[in-house]
């Protein structure tokens, strides 16, 4: 168990934590919610006992072992995968080496055979001897395939870099897991390998997390971070939305009740304070009226974008057609023949593990990339409106935001953009920042504010819910739904995915496609996923057997 008893935390004059006393259990796993800047990650780090609080202690309970996601992608370059993932037990990685290091020894002394007599009987007692194998068993599930698990971590790229710390966390069944945006930079298949793994975890997890699906899929409580204050609620995310807009509401049904009363009885001291014959009712009626306390309801800190795409024209029948695309990156055959056709009602995901594949595919759709082989036609009616991954080169100018936007609108008026950028959460003097100092999440809701801005009938987004908290997921979400013309999208967010796309392209890292006209969870639960997984796996086999 883990418990903050009366934790503060002043940062200046203001207060991000404020007398929090919660205790986290061990067999649940708790999704650590809250507005941008609420404090998450600055709990957990207080948690974890990187950050003093100003005031209060943590405590947890004697001998048991806490472990945390590390952030620093740079920290472990030096080491091997498979040492950094078992560093997650620091005891255990020390006692291996420091055996190792005795029997290297060519003076090999009595005192060296005891002190490694000892060390193998701790050894052993940490179950070290699977060290190893668990350590690799945990990189496979998440991705990280045994080629890579000898190599340096500064040689992976970084998405597998992030893989191997998240299974330096997992490693070792820590009483304790603190995991900080575990999902991020993960594809959907690591990240339904890292539900399962949470869902059988039998310690405690304290999770932060925008993927709202992998909160309902993992969490039994939710703690929720509002006005330096932590609410904890029993259930998913879904409860706790429900709970909480629940409660309100019967305050404020609550108030309406007490108002009403309050009304009542005013009237009757209005009406009888005077009169001498009903002055002791008036009295008593006036003790009554000052007992009565209106519940103080403070609005959510959290702040919804307003996200509505909106097409200028139609689209018509013709919308796109892809011929036979191939390219190949450093050798690599990402796109092998690819070749679909568009419908004006298409709204389609392109899923699968082939990050660099959808990329690539986008780019080309674009005119950023020019194909090895293929074409591709966009129908006269059609506009698009693209959301890149990478958008350090548009970022890369002095620009202020309105003036930038600008650019996009055809109404060429400073009123009437930043119309646009207080929906989107740039409200008085923030439409004038510049745009290369603005953070992630900002970039994000720059972006969307040109694709809405230009009224396009096409949207092509790549992973557009990277760097967005929850609640502007939860706006570009219901954009999405509620969009009239075609999407072409990938992202890793499941909801995202589920709740928007009526057709699944898998891009195959052989670089085919399997196309199916179907939802999300209905093309994971089917039978031809699984052929299809099967068929590429035993190729490979024989590739290699070749």
């Amino acid at each position: 168990m883990i418990s903050a008893n009366n934790v503060t935390l002043r940062i200046g004059k203001k207060a991000l934590f404020e007398d929090v006393n919660i205790k986290f259990t061990e067999g649940n796993c708790y999704g650590l919610i809250g507005a941008n800047g609420a404090g998450k990650s600055t709990f957990l780090k207080i948690l974890s006992g990187q950050l003093e609080p100003s005031k209060g202690e943590v405590a947890v309970t004697p001998g048991e072992r806490l472990s945390f996601l590390q952030q620093d992608h740079f920290k472990y370059d030096e080491f091997s995968v498979l040492d950094t993932v078992i560093m997650g037990n620091q005891h255990l990685y020390d006692v291996m080496k420091e055996k190792d290091a005795i029997y290297m020894k060519e003076d090999f002394t009595d005192e060296d055979g005891i002190r490694a007599s000892e060390l193998e009987a701790e050894f052993a007692e940490m179950d070290g001897w699977n060290a190893e194998s668990d350590a690799a068993q945990l990189l496979n599930g998440l991705g990280v395939e045994t080629e890579y698990h000898s190599a340096l971590m500064k040689s992976l790229p970084g998405s597998l870099k992030v893989k191997a710390l998240l299974a330096q966390a997992l490693f070792g069944n820590p009483d304790i897991l603190l995991l900080d945006e575990p999902t991020n930079h993960l594809d959907l298949d690591a990240i339904a390998w890292l539900e399962e793994f949470l869902i059988n975890f039998e310690n405690t997890v304290i999770v932060v997390s925008h993927d709202r699906y992998f909160l309902n899929k993992v969490c039994t409580h939710i703690a929720d971070i509002d006005y330096a204050k932590i609410q904890l609620y029993a259930g998913n995310y879904d409860f706790w939305y429900e709970s909480s807009q629940l409660l309100i509401k019967q305050m404020k049904e609550a108030n309406k009740k007490k108002e009403e009363k309050i009304k009542e009885l005013q009237e009757f001291i209005s009406r009888f304070s005077a009169n001498a014959s009903k002055s002791k009712q008036a009295t008593s009626r006036k003790r009554a009226l000052e007992k009565i306390q209106l519940e103080e309801i403070r609005p959510s800190s959290r702040k919804y974008p307003y996200i509505d795409f909106r097409p200028n024209r139609e689209i018509g029948n013709e919308v796109l057609t892809v011929e036979n695309l191939s390219k190949t990156i450093d050798g690599v055959k990402v796109l092998d023949g690819i070749s679909f056709i568009v419908g004006h009602d298409d709204k389609i995901a392109f899923v699968g593990s082939n990050e660099l594949a959808k990329t690539t595919l986008f780019q080309i759709l674009m005119g950023e990339m020019e194909p090895d082989e293929g074409s591709y036609k966009w129908g006269v009616t059609t506009s698009q409106s693209y959301f890149p991954r990478d958008n350090t080169k548009i970022f890369d100018t002095d620009l202020q935001i309105v003036e930038w936007l600008t650019q996009y609108s055809e109404i060429k008026d400073a009123t009437y953009v930043r119309g646009f950028l207080g929906r989107m959460l740039f409200a008085g003097e923030d439409g004038v920042k510049k745009m290369r100092v603005l953070s992630g999440g900002e970039k994000v809701r720059v972006l969307l504010s040109r694709m809405m801005i230009t009224g396009s009938n096409i949207l092509i987004l790549d992973e557009p819910t990277d760097h967005l908290d929850m609640e502007s997921i939860t706006a570009l979400n219901n954009g999405l739904m509620k969009f009239k013309g075609v999407i072409l999208f990938a992202s890793r967010d499941h909801q995202v995915v589920q709740t928007t796309a009526n057709r699944i392209i898998e891009l195959l890292p052989n670089g085919g496609m399997i196309d199916k006209v179907t939802t999300y969870d209905e093309y994971l639960e089917s039978d031809e996923m699984a052929r299809k997984r099967q068929v590429y796996s035993t190729s490979n086999a024989q590739e290699e057997d070749d």
